[in-house]
């Protein structure tokens, strides 16, 4: 942590929170029963982002940290769609 006091989060937000990714993993599940032909992993794994970045910011406290830390953890993830990207091409053109 980048600072030396402690930090809350209200019960109220985290709930929320909680709520937003229990309807976000039902979209997801909607998603997947959809015919959106090739475009349904891309979506499944927009969807994954947006989960993936309300627990980072929320649940493992990023939004408290130094933009050092915040800045790493984004080229992470642009590693990662670099990655899926990378695998997608390589799929289509199989």
């Amino acid at each position: 942590m980048s600072h030396n006091g402690t930090h809350t989060t209200e019960y109220k937000v985290l709930g929320r929170i909680l709520i937003l990714l229990l309807i976000l993993t039902f979209v997801t599940i909607a998603i997947t029963s959809v015919n959106l032909g090739v475009f349904t992993v891309t979506a499944a794994l927009l969807v994954a982002g947006v989960k993936s970045f309300f627990v980072l910011s929320y649940f493992m406290h990023l939004k408290y940290e130094s933009l050092l830390l915040r800045i790493l953890v984004s080229m992470v993830f642009v590693l990662f769609a670099l990655i899926v990207l990378i695998t997608f091409i390589d799929y289509a053109y199989r």
